[in-house]
This record gives structure tokens, sequence and C-alpha cells, in this order.
């Protein structure tokens, strides 16, 4: 066993065998590419290697028992303010048409599926189907149990697909799923720009830091889609001469948002994708003093910033530039209709209700639940760090959660 760094759990003989099977599989990618891949490349096998990536194999995630926990698992009213606004998206479409459709991407334990039907169906409001699109067979199961325990009445309106759907109206849903994408990790200096690769380590070289791990990051020259997006940005924010003389700036830049947007838009006929996360403005992101870039690692609730630690075991993410989210969408023809911080986002959303209601039905759980709705919307807690971003297609609606703090101009 290796003395891991930052004081993280030791896994199991089991987590570490698993572990092994992956870093195999990526060694051989590593090899069949000539001696190391793109950093991308690494993260999106690290990931979603069929049968032993992090997100596609069997361990629990989510929750006390995973790695990381979300906004649904933290409360019921994150989502009873989502369904909120899905509410008024829902009855704008049904008086248009036929009635609409939700479909949740990345549904993580189902808890947000679970707790958008139950307000939905309070509201005389659900949808004709829900829709949950998952890669982990592990978290589809998991899901299907948590509606059956919770909505086992509403599991009826459920389905899973392996696909974006063909001419989808309603409401796409995506909590923590564009941080999760793999990205291009890149180095600046002096106006230099280099790309950085994942190659095999020499066990004798004191840049594998002790680490059981085979793996090594190594500067390359950058790929032309990387060029292609670095340099005009870089012009922009004229980092020339924003960033001090041979500051060694290391960042990320998601470039499969264009793909991801061309797909989201030939699926959505008509309705809204609302994407929570955390992240920037494209000026906040790319600031002189964040020159290690925003990529973290969560294992077993601690957090660090190793990514060749361990794969297949931690989750790999970085922060969302949301003004490449916004361009991204433009480009495809959709329309930004919105974007806020959460803690915005959820007051108008109807959260002091929400807080109300559970608060006269359950009294005895007032510190809980006061603590619920800090952690959600403080400042120092997800609030401000957590973005709302709405994106619509042929709709034109005013939506209630970005009605009195809308922050586009800021994109």
């Amino acid at each position: 066993m290796v003395n891991l760094p930052l004081s993280l759990p030791s896994p199991s003989a089991e987590a570490i065998s698993h572990s092994k099977r992956l870093q195999d599989h990526i060694q051989q990618q590593i090899i069949e590419a000539g001696g190391s891949m793109p950093f991308q490349d690494y993260m999106a096998a690290a990931l979603y290697s069929a049968g032993l990536g992090y997100y596609v194999a069997g361990a629990h995630k989510i929750g006390q028992a995973g790695d990381f926990v979300t906004a649904p698992e933290i409360s019921p009213l994150f989502s009873q303010c989502v369904a909120y606004q899905c509410e008024q998206i829902l009855q704008t479409l049904a008086q248009q048409g036929s009635p609409a459709d939700i479909l949740e991407l990345g549904a993580g334990l189902g808890t947000m599926a679970a707790d958008i039907l139950l307000q939905l169906e309070r509201l005389a409001c659900l949808p004709h189907r829900y829709f949950i699109l998952d890669l982990s067979p592990e978290l589809k199961q998991r899901q299907y149990q948590t509606l059956q325990a919770k909505a086992p009445h509403l599991l009826v309106r459920v389905s899973w697909l392996s696909h974006l759907p063909e001419d989808f109206r309603g409401i796409i849903l995506g909590n923590e799923v564009l941080d999760a994408m793999p990205v291009r990790l890149f180095h600046w200096q002096n106006s230099q720009l280099s790309e950085w690769h994942v190659g095999l380590a020499d066990k004798t070289s004191s840049d594998n830091k002790g680490l059981d791990s085979p793996f090594v990051l190594q500067k390359k020259p950058p790929s032309n889609q990387l060029q292609q997006t670095i340099l005009p940005m870089a012009e922009t924010l004229q980092w020339a001469t924003r960033f001090p003389a041979n500051l060694p700036y290391t960042s990320e830049v998601n470039t499969q948002l264009a793909a991801w947007f061309k797909g989201i838009a030939e699926s959505l006929q008509q309705g809204v994708l609302l994407l929570v996360d955390y992240g920037y403005t494209r000026q906040e992101y790319y600031l002189p003093e964040r020159n290690n870039g925003t990529l973290l690692c969560h294992y077993r609730h601690h957090v660090h910033d190793d990514p060749l630690l361990y794969c297949g075991l931690q989750d790999i993410t970085s922060s969302v530039d949301f003004t490449s989210v916004a361009e991204s969408a433009s480009e495809v023809g959709l329309t930004l209709a919105g974007f806020t911080t959460q803690a915005a986002f959820l007051s108008q959303a109807n959260l002091e209700g929400f807080f109300v209601d559970a608060l006269n039905a359950h009294p005895e759980q007032q510190y809980a639940l006061a603590k619920q709705v800090r952690t959600l919307s403080l400042p120092a807690q997800m609030g401000e760090r957590f973005k709302v971003m709405a994106i619509s297609k042929a709709l034109n609606l005013n939506l209630r959660g970005f009605q009195n703090f809308d922050q586009r101009h800021r994109l």
C-alpha cells in the first residue's frame, strides 16, 4: 500500500485491483498513441472507459458513502425550486401544444428526479414523460431504486434512454453535468502555448511524486484545436500584458462544447435547457492569480488536485466557463434565456416558501432545514460558486428563476 498525499483514505485491495486494470488499459492506449496522449483523452478514459471508468464502474460515487454530495442530496428544497421553474415552462408548452416532457442528463442517485416529480404532482403539473439519460449501469439501478422508494406511483412516467431523443419538446435538466466533461489542459508562459499530455512515468523520476501511478504529465506542442481556441482568447483577454512576465500558467478549456450543443440543438425541438454547475465567466475564469487552473479531484469527500492518482477511483472535474457555454449554444441557434447565481435562482424560485412549508410540516427539523438553506444559498457555500443558466429554443418566456437578478450581461 502506498502512502497517500494529503492524508487521503486508503483504497481497499479490491479498489486498487480495479484501478490497476484501468491503468493497464490506459497504458496500452498511450503506447499505441506513440508514448503520450492529450490530458483530455486521459480524463475521458479515467472517467468513461467501458466497465472501468469512474462514472461507469460499480463503486458508490454520490452521497455519504461516495466521494461527493450534490445539491439534490443536500436538500429536497433544491429540487422543489427546480420544479417550480419547470412548472412555468411545462404550463406554457402545454398551452402551445401537446403535454411536454422532462429529460434529465446524468441523474445521479435519482433523488432530483423523484423530488421534482413529487413536487410537480402537488402542483398538478406532471410532465407527460420523465426521461433519464445516464451512462452508468450502476447509477441507473440506484435511480430506479430511489424512485421506487420515494415515488413508486410515478415510475410509470419514467424511462431510461441511451442517447438523446429526437424531436424532444420540454425541459432538459443538467445538474453538475458540464464539469465532468473531459478538458484540454494547457500551459501558457511568456506568450508561448503548450499542451499537457499524459505519458508513462520513469519510476525513478521525481515528477511521479512517489505515487503508485505509472503516469506523468508532459508538456507537448499544442494541437491545432487548442491553438484555435486559446490564441484568440489570449488576445481578447490581453494575456500578454495582464500576465506577469515568466508566470507559469496552467488551466483548462473544454473544446467539446460545440459538439455537445450540436447534439442538444438537434434533439430539442422546443423548450429549455437548464444547467446548474460551478464555474465562472471567462473574465473570472482566466485571471492571472488562478494560474493553477480549476482542475479538482474528489475521493471519499476529500478534495485534491492530482488527476493521475488512482484513476477510476476518483472524480475528476473542472469549473465551467459559462461564457464559452453561452457562445457554443448561440453558434447552433439556441438562445441564452437566463444566467444567474444559484442563490439568486433559488430565491426567485420560491426557496423561502418551500422552507416555510417544510418547517410547518416538520418543526422539529428547524435546525437541519436552516442548515440546508445556508449550504445551498450562502456565498461561502454553494450560493455564489454555483451558477444557473437557461438556454431556450423556439420559446420566448420570462423565466421565473431569472427575473430579478439576471446576469447575462456579465458573460
